[in-house]
């Protein structure tokens, strides 16, 4: 029954507060297209659903091509900087930059560079989500116990066979870490390119609809997109994070019912 209340509180949360939105609403008279309530909203979403759903297929492909990108280059470049002292401090820095610089900066040279439009939205969302991969995974290949390298060293272990039984089981809970940190980051840098990029039409993502919506003050149809988009980082969290549980939960202390406090 505790577990039952755990589970359904951010779920009786989020209603108390839609139900006290609706009725400010209601009560102030506030006009729709200065703050739409939860009711129009939920009409808007039902009418234009189909128009909403192919938008958020084309960000959600953006995200997940431009994670699973991320998620091959980040680790790739992490074991090469691990590998060298040498190879880190040159390579590191890039990396940092790549995380600092904010994506609306970068956007006008990507757009002049590459004619292709899908790839310059693909190109600004791996930008956004790759240095959490790289900077988990890096920790995490830093932080194998010294003594078990040496082992391995001891016994002629080969380098492949150190890594596929050492390094890699030792950084999988950082890089997966990593990674789902990256999944919100790469929704978010999908979105912004979205937006710096301009794109239009049929195929276009759900943050351009978003955008559109909001200059043709069609705030119920802009907060609809908004509410999808909400639940799209939402729910890829969660399967990240169920990876991970999947992943680690028979050997990892972090992914074990007595990590969770019992609570």
């Amino acid at each position: 029954m505790k577990k039952l209340g755990h589970f359904l509180l951010p779920y009786v949360f989020g209603l108390v507060i839609l139900a006290a939105w609706e009725g400010g609403v209601r009560m102030g008279d506030i006009p729709e297209y200065i703050l739409p309530g939860p009711v129009a909203v939920l009409i808007a979403l039902r009418t234009n659903f189909g128009e909403l759903l192919v938008g958020l297929g084309v960000t959600l492909q953006v995200t997940v091509i431009a994670l699973l990108l991320a998620a091959i280059t980040g680790a790739g470049f992490a074991f090469l900087m691990a590998q060298s002292k040498l190879a880190e401090r040159m390579l590191f820095p890039y990396a940092v930059i790549l995380q600092v610089t904010p994506i609306v900066t970068v956007a006008p040279f990507i757009i002049i560079w590459v004619s292709n439009i899908f790839g310059v939205l693909l190109i600004l969302a791996w930008m956004a989500a790759v240095f959490p991969i790289i900077s988990n995974t890096l920790f995490g290949l830093k932080s194998v116990d010294i003594n078990l390298r040496d082992m391995f060293r001891l016994y002629g272990a080969t380098k492949t066979q150190t890594a596929m039984r050492l390094l890699i089981p030792s950084t999988l809970p950082h890089f997966l870490s990593g990674l789902r940190i990256a999944g919100g980051l790469s929704l978010i840098g999908a979105v912004v390119a979205e937006m710096v990029a301009g794109t239009s039409g049929e195929k276009s993502g759900l943050a351009s609809r978003l955008l559109e919506a909001s200059y043709r003050l069609e705030l119920a149809k802009a907060l609809a997109c908004f509410a999808l988009l909400g639940l799209t980082g939402l729910l890829i969290f969660t399967a990240l994070d169920w990876l991970s549980r999947r992943l680690l939960r028979h050997w990892h202390e972090s992914a074990t019912d007595a990590s969770q406090g019992g609570n």
